[in-house]
C-alpha cells in the first residue's frame, strides 16, 4: 500500500495536474488569448462557455445539499451567490451574458443552449452528474481547478483586450472578481481535501477528481477546435451571420 502523502506532497500532486492538464495549455485557449481567433471563433467560445458558467451554481447546489455542517453550507453557498447573484441582473452569469451581448449574440439563443456543440452539452451534464453522484470529497476536489484560474484569467483578459478591438474592459467584467473569488474558494476546498482525505486511496481519488475536471474543460475546447478550425461545426451548432467571405477574411 502506498504511503499517505503529507499535505505539502498532496498539494504538489494536485498542482501538477494543473501544470499538465489545465485548459490553459490547450491550443484553442492559446489561439484565443494570442489574437489568432476569428470573430466567429470568439463568439462560438463565448456561446458554448455560457453553458459551463450556467452549470456552476447547479453543481454547487448538488454539493451544498450534501454538506451536513451548517457552517460549511454557509461557506459553500457563497459560490452560488457569486454566480446567480442576490437578485436579477447580478452575479457572474449575468456578467457572462453581458459578454455575449457585447459580441452581438442573441441573449435568448445563448441561454437556450440550442446552438451549443453536443460535446459542450455532454461535458456540462457530466460535471453536474459527477458532483451529484461521486463521494463528497471527490465532488469538492473537482473544484480545485480554481487553484490555477487566476493566472489564466489575467493572460486571457490581457490578450483579448490587446488583440480584439470589439472586446472592451466592460465586455470582460466577469473576470474582474474571479481571481479573488477563486483564491477564496480554492483555499476552502484544499483545506477540506487535506482534512477529509484520510487514506492514500482518498488522496488518489481527490487527484483523479481534479483530473476529471481538467479533462471536462479540455474536451470543451477540443470540440471548439475541431468544429470551428479544422472542420465544420455540428449541423445545428452556432454559425455567424456574417457569411463565409467575411469569416475567411478575418
Amino acid at each position: 500500500m502506498a504511503d499517505l502523502l503529507s499535505n505539502a506532497e498532496l498539494e504538489a500532486r494536485l498542482r501538477d495536474v494543473g501544470a499538465r492538464r489545465y485548459h490553459s495549455r490547450h491550443p484553442f485557449q492559446i489561439r484565443l488569448q494570442s489574437g489568432q481567433c476569428t470573430r466567429t471563433e470568439v463568439e462560438a467560445w463565448a456561446l458554448n462557455r455560457y453553458l459551463y458558467q450556467a452549470c456552476i451554481p447547479q453543481k454547487d447546489s448538488q454539493i451544498l445539499a450534501r454538506l451536513e455542517d451548517a457552517a460549511m453550507r454557509r461557506e459553500w453557498r457563497q459560490r452560488i451567490i457569486d454566480h446567480d447573484g442576490e437578485r436579477e441582473g447580478e452575479g457572474g452569469i449575468a456578467k457572462w451574458l453581458k459578454l455575449t451581448d457585447d459580441l452581438g449574440l442573441d441573449r435568448e439563443t445563448v441561454m437556450s443552449g440550442r446552438l451549443a456543440l453536443p460535446a459542450t452539452k455532454f461535458a456540462v451534464t457530466a460535471y453536474i452528474s459527477f458532483c451529484r453522484d461521486r463521494p463528497l470529497l471527490e465532488a469538492i476536489a473537482s473544484s480545485l481547478t480554481e487553484l490555477f484560474s487566476p493566472s489564466v484569467i489575467k493572460v486571457r483578459s490581457e490578450g483579448m483586450l490587446a488583440h480584439y478591438d470589439y472586446v472592451t474592459p466592460e465586455t470582460l467584467a466577469y473576470f474582474n472578481k474571479r481571481p479573488v473569488q477563486a483564491k477564496r474558494d480554492s483555499d476552502f476546498a484544499l483545506a477540506y481535501v487535506f482534512e477529509h482525505a484520510k487514506t492514500r486511496e482518498h488522496q488518489d481519488a481527490a487527484i483523479a477528481a481534479l483530473e476529471f475536471k481538467c479533462s471536462m474543460l479540455w474536451s470543451m475546447l477540443d470540440a471548439l477546435e475541431h468544429g470551428y478550425i479544422y472542420a465544420k461545426p455540428w449541423p445545428d451548432a452556432f454559425r455567424a451571420e456574417r457569411g463565409d467571405a467575411q469569416q475567411a477574411a478575418e
